[in-house]
């Protein structure tokens, strides 16, 4: 079927407005003056590329020592929330597949709630729970905060992948005489697999990119990267090096989601 010139400019226009601001990010890590923003000079001429923003990152330079130290935050929150978040959810998961009733409703209707609620509220309500138990608002104050909303994500996805397993299979591992746990780790996991991971790069994207909630329950010297940037967005000269490890960042989530593919595909091809 022969495409019209209109679905065509509306795609060319879709991908345009999701992938250009992204390409933009990285161009602009190579700008030689982080104070005018620009590849010219004052009479106009062109002039160049640098790599001096990526060498200062590498160099752990002063002038940029805050926001590595936010970026590292960012990665050490963000990779303790996945994994958090990926048992809890897990087993929220499963509990909701295999039993039914009442308490499983109110189970479920919890597990749902973060997923509809704006993040300006989930992030008061939270503020106002430390606020009231008396914890000094730091590091763990966020990465309970970024569980408590990543946790639903991955109860989510990995329930999905329930909706297509055979329980026929884990009776057939029983009446062989295999145990619970052994059950659980060598037939149910392996099929699970490509749903937790799924869902726990989901729980990675949303914890490093959050800036609302964590803005209510961070504390004095944790800003994460996100939060650090959105401060310094408007008047730091080295707006630059932001646009660097915004590509770093770009490139290993790129790998992750590589490594996701090549999981997914090694489980479906044990599974045929």
């Amino acid at each position: 079927m022969k495409r019209s010139f209109f679905s065509v400019a509306v795609l060319g226009f879709v991908l345009a407005f999701l992938y250009v601001p992204i390409v933009l990010v990285v161009v602009y890590g190579f700008i030689p003056n982080g104070i005018s923003m620009s590849f010219f000079d004052a009479k106009g001429q062109f002039i160049g590329f640098t790599m001096k923003w990526y060498a200062q990152i590498f160099s752990g330079d002063y002038s940029v020592k805050a926001l590595l130290q936010s970026f590292w935050l960012s990665l050490t929150i963000a990779g303790l929330a996945t994994l958090i978040s990926s048992v809890i959810g897990t087993t929220s998961a499963l509990a909701l597949h295999r039993w039914r009733g009442r308490l499983q409703t109110i189970h479920h209707a919890l597990v749902y709630t973060p997923l509809i609620m704006p993040d300006i509220l989930i992030g008061i309500s939270l503020l106002m729970l430390f606020v009231a138990a008396h914890v000094t608002c730091g590091f763990w104050t966020i990465l309970i905060a970024h569980v408590t909303f990543c946790v639903s994500y991955v109860v989510m996805t990995v329930l999905a992948r329930l909706q297509d397993f055979d329980d026929r299979i884990v009776e057939a591992a029983y009446d062989l005489g295999a145990g619970p746990w052994y059950t659980f780790f060598k037939v149910e996991l392996p099929i699970l697999m490509p749903g937790i991971v799924a869902g726990g790069l989901l729980a990675f994207t949303l914890s490093i990119d959050d800036v609302v909630i964590t803005s209510f329950v961070n504390g004095a010297g944790t800003n994460t990267f996100p939060t650090y940037v959105s401060s310094m967005t408007k008047h730091s000269r080295n707006l630059p090096s932001v646009f660097a490890l915004s590509t770093l960042m770009l490139i290993f989530t790129c790998v992750l989601v590589g490594i996701s593919k090549l999981i997914t595909s090694h489980s479906a091809a044990r599974r045929n």
